[in-house]
C-alpha cells in the first residue's frame, strides 16, 4: 500500500509540473521560432520556380501567416485547446496525422537504442569494477572515452562503411524491403536488420556514460557497511553483486536514463538522417529546411512531453529501487 501511494504521489506531482511547464515550452518556442527567416510560403514559392507578389500574399493569407506575432499565437494556443496541433502548409495535411505516421518509428528507435546503451553500459561497467585498475578496466576505460568523444554522425557513416559497403551483412539506410511482405517472425527480423545500425549509433555514445557511471557507483556502494554485512552473512558474491550492489548503483543511471530521452530525441534526428529512417527527427529536419514551423512546433511539444513522462517513470523507478526516495 506504501509503494501504491509513493506512486500515486508522484504521479499527481508530475501532473501538477507537467502543465505550466508544457505551456512555457510552447510559448517560448513559438517565439523562437519567429526569429527564424522566411517562412512556408518563401519556401514553397521558390520550389515552385517563380511567384507573384499575389500568390505570395495569398498563400500567407490561407495559411494565416500574414497575421501578427501575437494572433498567430493565440490561434496555435487555441488549435492546442481543441487538441489540434494545426495545419501543415507543406504538406497539406494535418500536423496530428504527420506525427503519428512518423511517432511509432522513433520510439522504437528510441527504446532500442536506450536499451542497448543501458545493458551494455551496466555490463562493461560492472566489468570495470570487477577489474578496477587492471587491464580489463584500463582498455574499456579507453574504448568508452571514444565512444563518448567521436560524433554521432561520423560512427554512423563509418558502421555503413563497415557492414553494409564492406562486408554486406546489414542494409545501409531505410525501416525495411521496399514491397516486402513479410509478416510475424519474418517481418520482424526483416525491421530489426534495418533497426542495428542506426540503433546503436544512437546508443554508443550513451553506453560510454552508463558504463563509466555504473563503475563510479558500484565501487562507491562496494565499500559500504550493508555489502559487508552481507558477505559476513554467507551471501555468494554474485548475490551481492546483482541484489545489494548493482541494485543501488542503478539509481543514478536510471536518473540520467530519464535525462537522456530528450538528447535521444535531438541525436535521433543526425541518426534518422544520415540512415533515412522514417521518424520524427528526420521530420523535424525536413520541417526546419522547408520552414513549416507549425510541424516543428508539433515536434517540439511531443518531444517535452515524452521527456516529461519519461522523468515520470523514472522517479516511479526510483521509489522501487530505493523506498526512501518516495518519502520526500
Amino acid at each position: 500500500m506504501q509503494r501504491l501511494a509513493r506512486i500515486r504521489k508522484t504521479l499527481w506531482r508530475t501532473v501538477l509540473q507537467a502543465v505550466p511547464t508544457v505551456l512555457g515550452i510552447v510559448v517560448l518556442n513559438f517565439f523562437l521560432l519567429q526569429l527564424a527567416p522566411g517562412d512556408a510560403a518563401d519556401v514553397m514559392a521558390a520550389e515552385a520556380g517563380s511567384a507573384t507578389e499575389e500568390t505570395m500574399a495569398m498563400l500567407r493569407e490561407r495559411f494565416g501567416l500574414d497575421n501578427s506575432v501575437l494572433v498567430q499565437l493565440a490561434n496555435y494556443l487555441n488549435n492546442l485547446a481543441h487538441f489540434s496541433l494545426g495545419f501543415s502548409p507543406r504538406y497539406g495535411v494535418p500536423v496530428m496525422d504527420l506525427i503519428a505516421q512518423r511517432l511509432p518509428g522513433t520510439l522504437t528507435l528510441m527504446a532500442t537504442a536506450l536499451g542497448i546503451a543501458i545493458v551494455l553500459g551496466l555490463a562493461l561497467g560492472s566489468l570495470m569494477s570487477a577489474f578496477a585498475g587492471r587491464l580489463p578496466d584500463r582498455l574499456i576505460s579507453i574504448l568508452s572515452l571514444l565512444f563518448y568523444s567521436i560524433p554521432g554522425f561520423w560512427i554512423g557513416l563509418m558502421l555503413i562503411v563497415l557492414f553494409s559497403v564492406i562486408l554486406g551483412w546489414l542494409p545501409s539506410g531505410g525501416s525495411g524491403t521496399i514491397g516486402s511482405t513479410k509478416t510475424g517472425v519474418d517481418g520482424f527480423l526483416d525491421s530489426a536488420r534495418y533497426m542495428i545500425l542506426p540503433a546503436t549509433s544512437l546508443a554508443l555514445f550513451y553506453v560510454a556514460i552508463y558504463a563509466r557511471l555504473t563503475r563510479a557507483a558500484m565501487l562507491e556502494v562496494r565499500n559500504q557497511d550493508f555489502v559487508r554485512t552481507a558477505l559476513a552473512k554467507g551471501v555468494g558474491p554474485f548475490g551481492v553483486t546483482v541484489r545489494h550492489i548493482l541494485r543501488n548503483a542503478l539509481i543514478p543511471i536510471t536518473t540520467l536514463a530519464g535525462m537522456h530521452v530528450g538528447g535521444m530525441l535531438g541525436g535521433a534526428v543526425v541518426v534518422e538522417t544520415v540512415y533515412s529512417w522514417p521518424g520524427l527527427g528526420r521530420l523535424a529536419f525536413e520541417a526546419v529546411m522547408g520552414r513549416d514551423f507549425t510541424v516543428l512546433l508539433g515536434i517540439l511539444l511531443l518531444s517535452a512531453i515524452l521527456v516529461i513522462l519519461a522523468n515520470a517513470v523514472v522517479d516511479i523507478a526510483q521509489a522501487w529501487l530505493d523506498p526512501r526516495i518516495g518519502e520526500a
